[in-house]
């Protein structure tokens, strides 16, 4: 008797299949809107979110209070192994496939519009708050290719973002007067992983 409520007690700790379901209805544009950040392409975003449901549904060994976050990590993961972005890859220009057709909000765009190293790091360190560290594993890259890439990756949105009260313009002249951009002022909070 003892062993049966002890085993019921830890299989209430897992999120069931029934969780996952749930999270991937109710959060499903947040969850798109990561996947497509991170791929720059509709068909790409809509493989690994289908994919990310197939994993999650399929692993019994996540604690219920981790299953939104490994929901997330797990759209991350089949993204990197979609892409394989890496910090060496191209000369800049792989960013939203013509053709992609999206109407989004100027920092949206400019999100896509970086290199997809670069998209990455952007995504996963602004965005969704991973450490360097985390970054780096996830990326199977060093921790200083993550610091140089959210580097470009935030001047180059510096760069194609208006701040309030600014023009856009294709370079700042002198970086060190003012900053090459706030993330207050990017408006990408609903696409923010909850806090």
């Amino acid at each position: 008797m003892f062993n049966a409520k002890r085993n019921s007690q830890r299989n209430a700790a897992y999120a069931t299949t029934a969780d996952f379901y749930r999270i991937f209805t109710e959060d499903m544009d947040g969850l798109y809107a990561l996947s497509l950040l991170l791929t720059a392409d509709h068909e790409t975003a809509e493989r690994c979110f289908v994919s990310g449901i197939d994993e999650c549904v399929g692993n019994s060994q996540i604690f219920k209070d981790w299953a939104e976050s490994w929901a997330r990590r797990t759209i991350i993961r089949n993204a990197v192994r979609a892409v394989t972005p890496h910090p060496l890859d191209g000369d800049g220009t792989d960013g939203v496939k013509s053709g992609v057709g999206l109407a989004v909000r100027s920092e949206i765009a400019a999100v896509l519009e970086l290199r997809s190293f670069e998209r990455f790091v952007f995504v996963m360190s602004v965005l969704e708050h991973y450490s360097d560290h985390e970054c780096s594993v996830l990326l199977g890259c060093a921790r200083s290719d993550v610091i140089a890439a959210r580097t470009r990756a935030l001047q180059q949105i510096g760069s194609l973002v208006a701040l309030p009260g600014q023009t856009r313009t294709p370079e700042l002249k002198d970086r060190s007067a003012q900053p090459v951009c706030r993330l207050d002022d990017l408006n990408v909070a609903p696409l923010a992983r909850p806090a």
